[in-house]
């Protein structure tokens, strides 16, 4: 065979190889997780990504947005199993009847707080598990789900040991006072151009840190717009969705995707957990 012909086959080959997918590192399984609720128990649905090896390991609950769960999740999710964490990804929204809840019937206060107590039961959940270390228990929130565990993390009792909060509502924080105490360490993982949960709102959340300072730790992503890790997902305008940070909570916001964002997000989030799950 002529060398010319030779290595484009072997460029071919090589790109063959870069395209198919790795073999997956962990297992994925279908659960129910009970969450108790007023006049009945729900049971919310999850998908459990649990990786490979045998003793107790890590693990990391994760809440998803207004739209539900979907591929970012999906992805970080598998992300974290390839680490070594056993990761939930909790669908806070079908088995409460709903399924997109961006428009303009954009979650409340009252809904917000009611969804907390999910992160309380994915995390008692996750640690009734032989394969998870109790001690080690982590929660990701995305926009609005990055919004409900910000109100968690910012009130007592601490049931995580880390917090991950991903362009958040940081606005549902503003019924909590103008003294907040921060009980673990959490990561504020926010894009600069986000004008549907802006990073001026999350500063001024993290002003009103008395207790716990210390523990907080910001990345601001240059260029970013909300939902950065949407890959693929060009950056578009939408009109109508709900924005708590514009006058009576409406409307429109950008959103799509950063690849350098993203890849700048992941490598921050694996050394923030590295430095505090372990």
């Amino acid at each position: 065979m002529a060398p010319r012909r030779l290595a484009l086959l072997n460029h071919l080959l090589g790109l063959l190889l870069v395209l198919l997918p790795a073999a997956p590192s962990h297992a994925q399984q279908a659960v129910q997780v009970p969450v108790a609720t007023p006049g009945a128990a729900l049971q919310l649905g999850g998908q459990l990504y649990r990786p490979q090896g045998q003793g107790r390991m890590p693990a990391v609950a994760i809440f998803h947005g207004c739209g539900g769960p979907g591929q970012n999740t999906a992805r970080m999710a598998g992300l974290l199993a390839s680490w070594g964490y056993a990761a939930l990804v909790v669908d806070s929204f079908a088995a409460r009847g709903l399924k997109d809840v961006c428009g303009r019937n954009w979650p409340t206060q009252a809904d917000a707080e009611a969804r907390a107590g999910d992160i309380d039961a994915a995390l008692a959940w996750l640690g009734r598990q032989s394969f998870v270390d109790p001690a080690l228990l982590g929660v990701m929130g995305y926009s609005y789900g990055g919004g409900v565990a910000l109100l968690r993390a910012l009130s007592p009792p601490p049931t995580a040991r880390a917090v991950v909060l991903v362009y958040p509502d940081c606005a549902l924080a503003d019924a909590l006072g103008p003294r907040l105490a921060v009980r673990q360490p959490t990561l504020f993982a926010m894009a600069d151009l986000d004008d549907w949960t802006p990073v001026a709102q999350c500063r001024a959340v993290i002003d009103r840190v008395a207790q716990g300072r210390d523990l907080v730790e910001t990345r601001i992503y240059e260029g970013a717009h909300h939902s950065f890790d949407a890959l693929g997902l060009p950056v578009r305008y939408l009109p109508n969705v709900g924005n708590r940070s514009k006058p009576g909570g409406c409307c429109g916001a950008h959103y799509g995707a950063n690849e350098a964002a993203w890849q700048a997000f992941v490598a921050d989030v694996r050394a923030f957990l590295a430095k505090v799950l372990r």
